[in-house]
């Protein structure tokens, strides 16, 4: 309890990942490697996808704002989590709080909507592909990523300015290592009723509205591949859905872990795990998956390194 004497009114202590001193070392060099090849992986698919002649169609247009969104909830989270494994006291202010977990809502529930995006632009690609050009042009693809910015926009300050408009309790200990808003809520003195609510309905209808486009776009995709009668086609319809479904699957399973195990399992023990795996693992994973099981980006990565050193010799 000596910990909370030396915070204010206007602070939080986050409990962080391990209360273990001898592993707050290897951690964080465990977690800084994961962040660095996070940021250098989004980044630079993010300046491929924008620079590369190649790449200038749908389907990169919307993994760029994928890795986009995967570089800001990391970015939110991990760089405070990493300055808490070398601080004695892990404290961060009031407003501090409340902006990290605004952003990571931003982030977050825009990438599961770009994700549904990419799901229907595969569909369109294989099942509509002589229609392609014309349904998914440009508008289309730029209506499609500014509706889950905005959306996620609304929902973040909804929930951000109703949840910190409450009362919290003296002791304000976050028993997580990020202002996520199920640990908040258990600090709260008030009548959370009100806003327990809208969280479970916004986060129910984001998970379930955007899995379900997911899925009738993949079931649809199967039904049109099962159609097909050459080897060849079947092999190529499944390859360029192939590294989006791996991704999906990752994403999607770990959420579905975290917000629908059963309340007697439930613990922060747990959500700490698959925070981890969904704030600072995939972000890390989605650029080395796209860019392994991608010819495209493979080439585009080649073309950028031939060019590259013709520049430097």
């Amino acid at each position: 309890m000596e910990r909370l004497n030396g915070t204010g009114s206007s602070e939080f202590i986050l409990m962080g990942i391990t209360d273990r001193p001898e592993l707050q070392a290897p951690l964080f060099g465990l977690f800084l490697i994961i962040y660095v090849i996070s940021v250098v992986g989004n980044v630079g698919m993010i300046i491929l996808t924008k620079m590369d002649s190649k790449l200038q169609t749908p389907m990169y247009f919307f993994l760029r704002h994928l890795a986009f969104t995967d570089l800001g909830y990391s970015t939110t989270v991990g760089p405070k989590m990493l300055v808490n494994f070398v601080e004695d006291q892990n404290i961060i202010s009031y407003y501090s709080c409340a902006m990290q977990l605004a952003f990571f809502l931003v982030f977050i529930i825009s990438e599961i909507f770009i994700l549904s995006a990419m799901s229907y632009d595969r569909y369109v690609a294989i099942c509509n592909p002589l229609l392609y050009p014309v349904i998914m042009s440009q508008r289309v693809c730029w209506v499609l990523v500014a509706i889950p910015y905005v959306y996620s926009t609304f929902v973040s300050l909804l929930v951000t300015v109703k949840l910190f408009n409450l009362s919290f309790c003296g002791y304000r200990v976050i028993s997580h290592f990020y202002c996520d808003s199920l640990p908040l809520l258990s600090l709260l003195c008030s009548n959370t009723h009100e806003v327990e609510m809208i969280i479970l309905i916004l986060a129910g209808f984001d998970l379930i509205f955007s899995l379900l486009i997911v899925l009738v776009s993949y079931l649809l995709i199967l039904v049109s591949i099962l159609r097909m009668s050459s080897a060849e086609g079947r092999h190529k319809a499944f390859s360029t859905c192939g590294s989006h479904l791996t991704v999906v699957t990752v994403f999607y399973g770990t959420l579905l872990f975290m917000y629908v195990q059963p309340e007697s399992s439930h613990s922060f023990d747990t959500d700490k795990v698959a925070s981890i795996l969904y704030t600072l693992i995939i972000p890390m994973l989605n650029p080395l998956i796209y860019s392994l099981r991608n010819k495209d980006v493979k080439c585009a990565l080649h073309r950028v390194w031939k060019k590259s050193g013709n520049l430097f010799y």
